[in-house]
């Protein structure tokens, strides 16, 4: 394609669709390229309850459908593709899907990322019907129940004692004896009464056919299975960034693949190049903290684009 455009979004979620609707009504006309899988981790999730404005709750998917909607509104592009490259090297930048290539002065990178499954059918059976990810997000579906956290790391041990607030028992399921975990977030999952810890044992079968009434356990040493009733099913064996295409162009962090941002902004270490969302985000990683960087990517894009049309003006007058 030879039009340059204002602004491409990469991803399509809570941080893609903000950071459409901003620099769409900022006249930026940004094409969003959302991806196949649009929609991001909200696609997998039944009821959100603690997005601001939907006081009833709302289905993750329609949330998603609304984000959308109201960027198109204003004149959002959607390409419902999956990026394939991207030449960062010079400006304007190029995104490529397979053989077609898209120019713009400025990529904002919202790829979002993904939480790590257990690869078992009947976990993605009953996503979003007792299966989580997210304890911030659906623990307090789980009040006086029981529930299973499974993960040897600080985020389940955070996720464990997170829940416990809620649940009338969690069970912390770890293949092994040792932790990835901290002593400190040990001991203090170690300390809640309603936290029981399932050693030597892994997960080979969610139960339930409408909702999660259960799991099956295999015993890593001797290998017996036992079952376990269960209201709930936390996942808790971390997260990986959405960021395969860009880790040779753009900085990150080494050990996880998260990209960087420079201080109090988006911006990345390519000027005219932003991340927003859980691509650059592992702390918070919600739909909320998603769309306020989105926001804010959308307002360095619209700053960046003005400073350089000045610049350029500057340059011919």
């Amino acid at each position: 394609m030879s039009d340059v455009r204002n602004v491409i979004v990469i991803g399509g979620g809570p941080a893609g669709y903000t950071a459409a609707l901003y620099t769409a009504r900022a006249n930026l006309s940004p094409l969003v390229i959302e991806g196949f899988n649009w929609g991001g981790q909200l696609m997998i999730t039944s009821d959100v309850e603690n997005y601001p404005g939907y006081a009833d709750g709302v289905m993750g998917p329609a949330m998603m459908q609304d984000f959308r909607r109201q960027a198109e509104r204003f004149g959002a592009e959607y390409l419902t593709d999956d990026v394939t490259s991207v030449d960062f090297s010079a400006r304007p930048f190029k995104v490529s899907i397979g053989r077609d290539e898209y120019l713009a002065d400025s990529v904002i990178v919202a790829t979002g990322a993904s939480a790590r499954q257990l690869g078992l059918e009947s976990e993605a059976r009953l996503q979003g019907r007792g299966v989580s990810y997210c304890a911030t997000c659906d623990a307090s579906f789980f009040r006086d129940k029981v529930v299973v956290v499974v993960g040897g790391g600080d985020s389940a041990m955070e996720e464990a004692t997170f829940i416990s607030r809620f649940a009338s028992k969690v069970y912390l399921v770890h293949r092994r004896e040792e932790f990835r975990a901290s002593p400190i977030m040990v001991d203090r999952a170690r300390n809640d009464e309603k936290i029981e810890f399932v050693l030597n044992k892994e997960p080979i079968e969610v139960l339930g056919d409408m909702k999660v009434t259960g799991i099956r356990l295999r015993d890593t040493v001797t290998g017996e299975e036992s079952e376990l009733e269960t209201d709930g099913f936390f996942v808790a064996i971390g997260h990986d960034p959405n960021t395969a295409l860009f880790l040779d162009q753009l900085d990150h962090e080494d050990d996880t693949g998260y990209l960087v941002t420079a201080d109090r902004s988006t911006a990345t270490n390519i000027e005219g190049v932003f991340a927003a969302g859980d691509v650059q985000d592992h702390v918070y990683r919600q739909a909320v903290t998603a769309a306020g960087s989105g926001c804010a990517a959308a307002l360095d894009a619209e700053r960046f684009l003005a400073a350089e049309h000045q610049r350029r003006a500057a340059a011919t007058a």
